[in-house]
């Protein structure tokens, strides 16, 4: 549990004595007894401690009581508080480049003793997703198999559960599913189709996965094919009839769909904008004359009077005011000029003509 390194000689090292401990096994009571008299904390897994537990170390890093050298497997943009990252210096380690996980495979087989083909090597290498560790436990595994298993054909085929990282509350699980709908977005179906293939074979949540195409298809859709919404709604609720692993053809279908789609924002801008006028503004008063008079006081209030019914009149259409009066004459939703959009709002243009 504990890692105890007392004060180097002179001359040795930085002269400074640490403590080495991991926070899944530390509790934050023997971790305050153990403090005094060491200069570093080196901690691992920081996002092991609770936000709460996390605020501990705030006041001996402001007074420079101890140094904390933190490690953590997750992205400290969620799993460390903003508190106690504005006292700390954050350095990410990236993935290694694929040169070098081949280099790390080929002293691996060193150590082992075992000949791999170049083919099996750089199948290994791809496999790892930048990560050294994952990488030699591949090849332990790889180690074990029979020579005539050991070709990169047969290796896909031996290595099922340990090639995906299950990495679903990870940084993976956020830029995939960043990745897709912004492929979405852009109109790349090769790319979706990429991205939703990469989310449902590293065992995410189908579910995850359909909302994100739902959001999509409102989000970045929208108007531009009114129909992109029910297709999605629609996959959504087949995969939960169907199940997995089928359910990923579903998804798959209705990726590209969502990318070949025409795009319109403009429902979403204006749903934003709405946001923006409401939280500077308040909400403002329905006017009396959209108000149902479903009492005699009401209507003596005024409720109801002087709205005019549409459909008693040509095309059920009548020019009257629906904005409340601080808002009267605004416009928030604006259209574009892709897909299904024009054609919807070709019926209302006639008559803000006739309103003008």
């Amino acid at each position: 549990m504990w890692q105890i390194h007392p004060r180097p000689a002179a001359g040795q090292g930085s002269g400074k004595s640490y403590l080495r401990v991991s926070a899944p096994e530390a509790g934050l009571t023997a971790l305050r007894k153990k403090l005094p008299g060491y200069d570093i904390l080196i901690l691992d897994e920081l996002h092991r401690f609770s936000k709460a537990q996390q605020d501990f170390f705030l006041p001996i890093l402001e007074t420079g009581e101890i140094t904390l050298l933190a490690t953590t497997t997750e992205n400290p943009s969620f799993s460390v508080t903003r508190q106690l990252l504005s006292r700390l210096h954050v350095l990410r380690l990236r993935a290694l480049s694929r040169e070098s996980l081949e280099k790390v495979v080929q002293r691996g087989c060193e150590e082992l003793r075992l000949e791999l083909p170049e083919e099996s090597v750089k199948l290994l290498a791809s496999l790892s997703s930048g990560d050294a560790r994952t990488l030699l436990n591949l090849l332990e595994y790889t180690a074990h198999l029979p020579e005539s298993q050991r070709s990169p054909d047969s290796l896909r085929d031996s290595l099922p559960e340990v090639i995906m990282r299950g990495d679903r509350d990870g940084d993976s699980h956020y830029e995939l599913a960043s990745a897709l709908i912004k492929s979405i977005r852009g109109s790349d179906p090769d790319a979706a189709l990429y991205y939703t293939t990469c989310l449902v074979e590293s065992g995410e949540d189908p579910r995850f996965i359909t909302r994100r195409l739902m959001i999509s298809a409102s989000e970045d859709i929208g108007l531009g094919d009114p129909q992109a919404l029910q297709i999605a709604v629609a996959c959504h609720n087949a995969v939960e009839a169907v199940g997995m692993p089928e359910g990923g053809i579903i998804m798959a279908e209705t990726a590209v769909y969502l990318a070949l789609a025409p795009k319109s924002n403009s429902t979403y801008f204006a749903y934003r904008n709405l946001q923006r006028e409401i939280k500077e503004h308040g909400m403002h008063p329905v006017p009396l004359h959209l108000r149902n008079a479903s009492t005699a006081l009401q209507r003596e209030w005024g409720y109801g009077r002087g709205y005019q019914y549409p459909h008693n009149f040509p095309k059920s259409w009548v020019a009257q005011e629906y904005l409340p009066a601080e808002v009267s004459g605004r416009t928030f939703y604006h259209p574009k000029d892709q897909g299904a959009e024009p054609k919807l709002n070709a019926w209302l243009q006639q008559f803000r003509k006739i309103k003008k």
